[in-house]
């Protein structure tokens, strides 16, 4: 009889919304053992009744890894402590599974990475959308539409509340298109598989309550070597509009690629962590002409409504950790992907605060 594999060890650190759908992936997958959890407030009391109850709970995190000594630590705490979390969990001898930004700056991310290499062990990055097969699709059509690419996204919640609230959390220490963008500039290189050479940005602090110097609405424009073009926006807010808050829309040469979100871009869906990764259906258009310049061919519906929601692209997300240490897939492109993306981001904060384009070295 073979000898039963034994279950990884995850030390859950930081217990909000991302935090509670990973505890949750690890509680119902197997592979997987919850060994501890980790939050200053309350939250980690409200996570460990919602998952049954008899976890270890601790409010100090470095306390937490000495008590626990775990083979993983999982970390959805604000950007702000990613990195001196993560590279304790390396030294530690640990592998990592980190929600996005890999750190508060790029010099941070950097010292992650090596930290990461230096211990032998893995650093997965909270990426969800490359793990959702509707986002892949759109990501491959877009490969289909010649070169260049014109790429135009946006992502804007209107916000309240305890979403308000977490908001005003994030910009003590990122603006809304550095959180949020690192996602939609990954896309857009996946898209282009070109190297992007500028950025410029704009952005307005709409609110008293988010630190001076920083903004909750943000435009960033990136160019790549290939010629093509993109932009992002991000705002956060209780006074955001609704009026258009969802674009992921691509085109190029030979036609484009659009999600279209009739339910999850409707009204009242702006500040919704589930609508946010829904896509329901993907329109394809064709840009060939007839004789009489009349468009040859009909537009395409891809229909994504059965596509799994955000607990299970968490899942997803999971078991590719997993797969990640019991396979010892290498990772150097998916990290490297992590810093790169999330430099393009700082240079769009730097461009909102000089008013400058920025060359990308």
């Amino acid at each position: 009889m073979s000898e039963q594999k034994k279950s990884l060890r995850v030390l859950v650190v930081g217990c909000g919304n991302m935090g509670a759908s990973h505890a949750t992936a690890y509680h119902t997958l197997s592979g997987f053992e919850i060994c501890g959890i980790v939050s200053t407030g309350k939250s980690k009391e409200v996570l460990n009744e919602k998952l049954g109850g008899g976890f270890a709970l601790f409010s100090d995190y470095e306390q937490a890894l000495d008590a626990t000594n775990p083979d993983a630590v999982c970390i959805s705490t604000y950007p702000d402590t990613h990195e001196r979390f993560a590279v304790a969990a390396f030294e530690k001898g640990c592998h990592v599974f980190i929600e996005k930004p890999v750190a508060d700056s790029v010099a941070g991310a950097e010292r992650v990475v090596a930290a990461a290499n230096k211990a032998g062990k893995k650093l997965v990055v909270g990426y969800i959308l490359r793990h959702h097969p509707s986002w892949e699709k759109f990501v491959s059509v877009s490969h289909e539409l010649g070169k260049p690419l014109v790429m135009r996204m946006n992502l804007n919640q209107q916000s309240q509340g305890s979403m308000w609230t977490l908001h005003r959390n994030l910009m003590a220490s990122l603006s809304p298109i550095v959180d949020c963008g690192v996602h939609y500039i990954d896309v857009m290189c996946q898209m282009t598989r070109s190297k992007p050479t500028q950025v410029y940005a704009i952005g307005a602090r709409l609110t008293e309550e988010i630190p001076a110097g920083n903004y909750n609405y943000g435009q960033l424009q990136i160019r790549f070597e290939d010629g093509s073009v993109g932009w992002y926006e991000a705002g956060w807010g209780p006074m955001v509009s609704e009026t258009a808050f969802f674009v992921k829309d691509v085109f190029g040469p030979k036609g484009s690629v659009s999600i279209v979100a009739k339910e999850a871009g409707g009204e009242g869906k702006s500040s919704s962590i589930e609508a946010h990764t829904k896509t329901e259906s993907i329109r394809v258009h064709y840009a060939d002409l007839d004789a009489d310049e009349n468009f040859a061919k009909e537009d395409l519906w891809i229909n994504l409504q059965d596509e799994p929601d955000h607990q299970e692209l968490c899942n997803r997300e999971q078991r590719y950790f997993l797969k990640s240490i019991e396979e010892n897939i290498d990772l150097t492109d998916h990290m490297e992907d992590a810093v790169n993306s999330l430099r393009i981001a700082f240079a769009c904060d730097e461009s909102v605060r000089t008013g400058q384009v920025i060359t990308l070295k």
